[in-house]
């Protein structure tokens, strides 16, 4: 397990120094000019020399690749920055808006629990019956319908029609069912089907004919055998798709204008405030790292086949 931890490390910081270089030089290469953007916020007209002047305080005016390595040089001092447009640490933006993004991710996580976790086994356990036929219709629909979409239809319904529930903001758990609902609604489809065949597939393993035969009930035998064999590809299908996750909640924020870094990400890109946004690259990069490694623990605890072969091949 060690040994595994350690290789994860050697190769997380060889990972984190290429998403560096390639995120420093697609941003710098991006169309755009942020000494523009800052000097025209009011929409007045500046001369030739203030941009010069602003462009040399920040530092643009030097070769691309010494802006680099002195920002690289910074990130080993753990110094992210300053925001171009606020002058506030980029440490300090991001963290300020973390707590309200890890919420509503937690709170979609937790809708798409309670949803895939009962129409999953319940489709498998009775398969071919009505319930695995809804089971099989709403994972395709959640798999086909966009979040941006389902999240307006929510809104309408629940925020503008009925007026039942808020729609902006962060004021309380009550701001955060309209947006938990859309982020765990558009996820759940595609873990519904995934456990749905991981389980059909557990089920017709030699050990649950084995369990049977011993006379065990059906329930013990889905409690304590097939529910455990059949969540490793479930769990590392969720660290697979983390990147779409991060990406919904991205829009769900703008969606729900919920002060959370996602939000701040869109209005970085829009001011192209490069610190912010190479600042939130580095932490996406470093949150995959850290849920890949947690899946790829987990997925060796829950299959024991694995750990008996590292053992082996250790031994």
């Amino acid at each position: 397990m060690l040994r595994i931890i350690i290789r994860k490390l050697v190769e997380t910081a060889g990972f984190v120094l290429f998403i560096t270089l390639i995120s420093f030089l697609f941003i710098r290469l991006a169309p755009g000019d942020p000494v523009l953007t800052i000097l025209n916020v009011d929409e007045l007209s500046v001369s030739r020399e203030q941009v010069e002047a602003l462009r040399e305080e920040l530092g643009f005016n030097q070769p691309l690749l010494l802006q680099y390595a002195m920002w690289l040089w910074d990130l080993v001092r753990l110094d992210f920055g300053q925001s171009f447009v606020t002058g506030q640490p980029v440490v300090e933006m991001i963290t300020s808006g973390l707590p309200a993004t890890l919420e509503l991710a937690g709170g979609g996580l937790l809708v798409m629990l309670l949803i895939a976790l009962p129409l999953g086994s319940l489709s498998a356990l009775y398969r071919d019956r009505w319930i695995d036929h809804v089971s099989r219709g709403f994972a395709i629909i959640g798999a086909a319908v966009p979040s941006f979409w389902l999240g307006l239809l929510l809104i309408d319904w629940f925020g503008v029609r009925w007026a039942w529930l808020p729609t902006m903001g962060r004021d309380g758990w009550i701001t955060l069912v309209l947006p938990s609902l859309t982020l765990g609604l558009a996820i759940s489809g595609v873990y519904v089907r995934l456990l749905r065949s991981s389980l059909l597939d557990s089920l017709s393993q030699e050990f649950v004919r084995a369990a049977r035969a011993r006379g065990y009930s059906e329930w013990r035998i889905f409690r304590v055998h097939v529910f455990r064999h059949s969540l490793p590809p479930v769990i590392t299908v969720f660290g697979v798709s983390l990147g779409s996750l991060i990406g919904g909640v991205i829009v769900i924020e703008v969606l729900f204008a919920y002060p959370g870094i996602g939000k701040l990400i869109v209005d970085s890109i829009r001011q192209r405030d490069y610190p912010v946004i190479q600042g939130y690259i580095l932490l996406m990069a470093v949150i995959v790292f850290v849920v890949n490694t947690t899946v790829d623990l987990s997925y060796r605890f829950l299959n024991p086949e694995l750990r008996l072969k590292e053992q082996k091949a250790g031994g």
